[in-house]
């Protein structure tokens, strides 16, 4: 675009005196007044489509040429002004912002405080690791160089940067240990009976080497949790969708079992919703549920009669050493109980005891 670009109203001025036309000429030529001549010439007044036309016709040239030229003028203008391009900086800094992060969601769950936006711009930075907003998230480069085909969406992106972000804030007291958490794991069902059973798992997590963290689920975006490497330790996040006792337990044993079958490293993470176990989804997610599965009862879960009642969940639950709902869960995903049945009713859910983890 040229930066010197002549006004179009001088350009259409030395097309008249080229032919020997004045002002009144052109203007009874067009059908219009002098003074709209005038005014097009002396920059007061802007060509519009249908002046473009009447001009085009007059002088044999075309109707977008005049157009183009007039718009040349007023972008090279607009270029070299500096309250405009400070603006236009602005907007291009803010779609940067809004490609990386749902800057709204972050403002409510006051993850991003800024009130400018120069520091904004540096909080998003921070939250994503970038040093500049121009930048993908490094996590993001190495994931799709080792999983071709898995893409994050906005929010699960957004999930994972808040989930490293208060892993760094958790370390570890003691060097990974994969016994330690299979041990761990094996008897959490035993122990997680009720929601204030769950208010100490990071400290017992944090004894095997592993951060246990809690991001509370963003609105529409179906993750329950994942499973990453943060600064060399293995690291679990809990979305705590859906609350239920069990279902939270599930999720956590699930990517305990990705940890411990190797699933994640520094180069591959998960970020997931646990799916119906019939559905039928890849090799990784189906070891991972079978070892869930093991994980969760210390026996094997004995045979199901024809009618489910309280008396007899009680006593498997009992026999088994694990929470009511935790039985009754289990049927649920076997498709042996109605996810609507009365057996569920007040059902423990464990997001106060999640919230105490922040």
């Amino acid at each position: 675009m040229p930066i010197d670009q002549d006004p179009v109203g001088k350009l259409l001025a030395d097309e008249l005196e080229a032919r020997d036309w004045s002002q009144g000429d052109f203007a009874a030529i067009l059908g219009r007044p002098t003074q709209f001549v005038s005014e097009i010439i002396n920059g007061k007044k802007e060509i519009t489509r249908e002046s473009a036309a009447q001009i085009a016709a007059a002088l044999g040239t075309s109707a977008e040429l005049w157009l183009s030229l007039q718009d040349q003028f007023l972008l090279a203008k607009q270029a070299k002004d500096a309250g405009t391009q400070t603006r236009l900086s602005g907007v291009r800094t803010r779609a940067l912002i809004s490609k990386h992060a749902p800057v709204e969601l972050l403002r409510k769950r006051r993850i991003l405080t800024a009130t400018n936006l120069g520091d904004l711009a540096k909080q998003v930075m921070e939250l994503y690791e970038l040093d500049s907003l121009e930048d993908e998230p490094a996590f993001l480069v190495a994931a799709r160089r080792a999983n071709k085909h898995e893409d994050l969406s906005l929010l699960q992106t957004t999930w994972f940067a808040c989930v490293r972000r208060q892993a760094r804030r958790q370390p570890p007291a003691e060097p990974y240990s994969a016994k330690k958490l299979r041990d761990l794991a094996r008897s959490l069902s035993q122990t997680l009976h009720t929601s204030e059973d769950f208010e100490q798992l990071p400290n017992r997590f944090r004894e095997a080497g592993v951060r246990l963290v809690f991001v509370d689920a963003f609105p529409s975006a179906k993750i329950d949790g994942g499973a990453m490497y943060v600064d060399g330790y293995p690291v679990i996040g809990l979305s705590g969708r859906g609350k239920r006792l069990d279902k939270v337990l599930f999720t956590l044993l699930h990517e305990i079992a990705h940890i411990l079958k190797g699933h994640v490293d520094e180069q591959h993470y998960i970020v997931e919703e646990i799916v119906d176990p019939h559905a039928g989804h890849g090799v990784q997610e189906s070891e991972a549920d079978d070892l869930a599965g093991e994980l969760l009862f210390r026996s094997a879960f004995p045979q199901v009669p024809a009618r489910i009642g309280g008396p007899w969940v009680d006593q498997v639950a009992n026999q088994l050493g694990v929470a009511r709902i935790v039985v009754i869960g289990h049927l649920q995903h076997k498709r042996r109980l109605d996810w609507r049945t009365t057996l569920a009713k007040n059902a423990p859910v464990v997001g106060d005891a999640l919230e105490t983890w922040k």
